[in-house]
């Protein structure tokens, strides 16, 4: 039973709004709301918004994955073929995982800028909506030109949906909370692997009703995606992103609603707001090519590196595995089998980084699970048993999740909320051009010189980011983001 409590021993008395704050006013006010947000426990409220954003990204991840599962069905059904390897050949499958990264990088440097104009909710909602739309019309495709051009339709979608959610997540929650927040959304997330690795182990070898098992996969996603943008609805505004466009009375709203209900849940008085936690917060507009001038200038270059190199190699495993399997000699029905078995670290990698995700620093969370992808991916490419390929699959695919999240809360952190999704959406659609590439760059590798030479591609790929984010990442555990951004 809760125990009464009065709220006004730690909430604010409601302002006296005027029209407009004076400049003083609005820091004074921004500073106030901030530290109330920073002193926000680890309650029920919070887990809720957070995982009403990770179910929105549970589609977007099912869709990024798509490809690895649904793959071999497509080829299969004479849509596209292994043949090719020419970007600009449409029956070939890497023109089909090329769709997919040219459709995100559209979304994450073009769309995902309207979240610092319009508000991250508007975004988030819109790019759900587009991804389930074109997803539901690729079902239906027959032709590979059909089929690729709803795809990077549908990557739009993908592409500004998580780019937005990162800086919504870093920009809600307390920087004590922010690694296991991320790590939270990511296992949620990332349990659409095994589920699509598990419905294509079904599905994909069958025809159901007239329909390839793949398009029902597609279907799957894109419905379940509806029910989500429903959900999605109910979210309210990032206060911060609010505080900067000046609409401190809708700031106010939202951060009082969120404590009543902090309050309420954890039947206790929320703790006081300490002067020192006080930093001013002025609203003011971002300033033309601004990540490109200190101190965000050298942060820029280091994240376009960082994911540039990345991309290949977390993607040149994820996307190929069913393939790089078979490659060993794995049949297709067992490939699809062991990748569904191997999926299953997906979730569970941020899960059990929740344990440590806000205790070691995230530059070195990001360079170690770097550095595991390099070594586990070398180790099983001179593997043939069945065993050892899925615990070294396993190993991988938790070294990867935990790369993935540590470096999306990171990015989000190292750019203030006046050009925040912008500056995401800049670095991260670099990872997307590398990607479409690797989808023929791994095709061609792999068929000219075999798996073990992807897995050196891979190798040196994830050395460079070892290099890059340990030698010139700053540091940002338990760091409020406007310290990180004076």
């Amino acid at each position: 039973m809760l125990k009464k409590i009065s709220l006004s021993e730690s909430i604010p008395p409601p302002i006296t709004w005027r029209d407009n704050f004076t400049p003083e006013e609005g820091k004074a006010f921004g500073a106030q709301l901030s530290a109330r947000l920073e002193r926000l426990p680890a309650a029920r409220p919070l887990w809720l918004i957070i995982f009403a954003l990770a179910l929105g990204g549970w589609f977007e991840v099912y869709d990024v994955f798509l490809t690895a599962y649904i793959g071999p069905g497509m080829v299969r059904e004479g849509i596209f073929s292994h043949g090719s390897h020419n970007f600009f050949d449409p029956n070939s499958l890497g023109a089909f995982v090329a769709a997919m990264f040219l459709g995100v990088f559209i979304g994450t440097l073009l769309i995902a800028n309207l979240a610092d104009r319009i508000g991250r909710k508007k975004v988030f909602i819109i790019a759900l909506l587009i991804y389930a739309v074109a997803s539901g019309i690729m079902a239906f495709q027959h032709h590979p030109f059909a089929v690729v051009f709803w795809r990077i339709i549908s990557g739009i979608g993908v592409g500004a949906e998580l780019v937005t959610i990162d800086a919504y997540v870093s920009e809600f929650i307390p920087a004590r909370l922010r690694g296991r927040s991320y790590a939270f959304v990511q296992a949620i997330q990332y349990t659409s692997i095994p589920t699509i690795a598990f419905l294509s182990w079904q599905l994909v070898p069958q025809e159901i009703l007239g329909l390839s098992g793949w398009r029902w996969v597609v279907l799957f996603g894109c419905i379940g995606a509806v029910l989500v943008w429903i959900i999605r609805m109910g979210l309210p505004e990032s206060p911060r992103w609010l505080v900067e466009q000046g609409r401190y009375k809708e700031a106010e709203d939202v951060v009082r609603r969120l404590e009543t209900r902090v309050a309420k849940s954890t039947g206790a008085a929320l703790p006081a707001v300490a002067p020192q936690q006080l930093i001013p917060v002025e609203a003011k507009p971002a300033e033309k090519n601004e990540m490109w001038r200190p101190p965000y200038r050298r942060r820029t270059i280091m994240l376009l590196v960082f994911n540039f190199f990345q991309s290949i190699g977390y993607y040149g495993f994820a996307s190929w595995i069913p393939t790089l399997l078979a490659a060993k000699g794995v049949t297709f029905t067992h490939s699809l089998l062991y990748s569904f078995l191997i999926a299953f670290a997906s979730p569970l990698g941020p899960l059990v980084a929740m344990t440590f995700a806000d205790r070691i620093e995230r530059k070195w969370l990001v360079s170690g699970s770097a550095l595991a992808i390099a070594v586990v991916g070398t180790i099983f490419s001179w593997q043939s048993q069945p065993v050892m390929l899925v615990t070294l699959g396993l190993l991988l695919s938790l070294a990867s999740t935990c790369m993935t999240f540590s470096y999306r809360a990171y990015q989000a952190e190292l750019f203030p909320t006046r050009f925040r999704a912008k500056a995401i959406g800049m670095v991260y659609s670099v990872s997307r051009i590398s990607g479409m590439l690797s989808g023929f760059t791994i095709a061609w590798v792999l068929s000219e010189m075999g798996v073990s030479s992807v897995f050196a591609v891979i190798s040196g790929a994830m050395a460079i980011v070892v290099f890059t984010i340990g030698v010139f990442g700053p540091r940002t555990l338990n760091r409020r983001l406007e310290e990180v951004n004076p």
